[in-house]
């Protein structure tokens, strides 16, 4: 019998570009409900972006698989993920890299997706409450980092973070509601340089 999970990949994200075979079989095993509370978990597997309190959101799940194979994570990789969130994102990431550090602003939002992340046996992400625009430089630099909210100007904190023949995947562009660019920057030695992906719209990166 087919899974909301599988069902979901079959319908939603292999027919729309994502053809990562990694990325694909993650999803289709993660329980997508486990990230969200109350009466939002029926929705869990509808291709659209949902509140999860504290003005923020779980992206709908073909923008988290599409930004999760452009960052093309690999199993010795060490991913940073700005913008914890329900953790859903981070989820994927811990089973596609070795190690994974998320981090989110909002202290309640943290601690439970801390909580869900230890429930689900995922040992290998460490959840800090912090302002991501810095980064997370005791554990720099990072194979792979993927911001979850969309900053006006890409945080040079984060370019520095980078590791050689690193990529970054982040919304830059105006605030909430209104359309970004989502951008994946690599590193080759000291260039940096981006290509467009396709547009979005995230909550706006809080800094400070």
């Amino acid at each position: 019998m087919t899974t909301p999970a599988e069902k979901m990949v079959a319908e939603q994200l292999a027919p729309h570009g994502v053809t990562d075979e990694r990325v694909l079989r993650v999803m289709a095993l993660l329980p997508r409900e486990e990230f969200l509370a109350g009466g939002t978990r029926r929705f869990a597997y509808e291709d659209r972006a949902l509140a999860i309190g504290w003005g923020q959101t779980i992206s709908q799940p073909l923008v988290v698989a599409l930004m999760t194979q452009a960052a093309g994570p690999q199993p010795s990789d060490v991913a940073l993920e700005v913008g914890t969130g329900s953790g859903y994102q981070a989820a994927v990431l811990a089973h596609l890299c070795s190690s994974v550090v998320t981090l989110e602003r909002e202290p309640a939002l943290a601690e439970r997706a801390a909580a869900t992340l230890r429930r689900l046996g995922l040992d290998n992400v460490e959840v800090a409450v912090a302002d991501g625009s810095l980064g997370w430089p005791e554990r720099a630099p990072y194979n792979v980092i993927v911001v979850a909210c969309a900053a006006d100007e890409v945080p040079k904190a984060l370019v520095e973070q980078l590791a050689e023949g690193g990529r970054m995947v982040i919304p830059v562009g105006a605030g909430h509601d209104q359309p970004q660019d989502l951008r994946l920057y690599t590193r080759r030695g000291d260039d940096v340089t981006y290509r467009s992906l396709f547009p979005v719209v995230f909550v706006p990166l809080r800094t400070g």
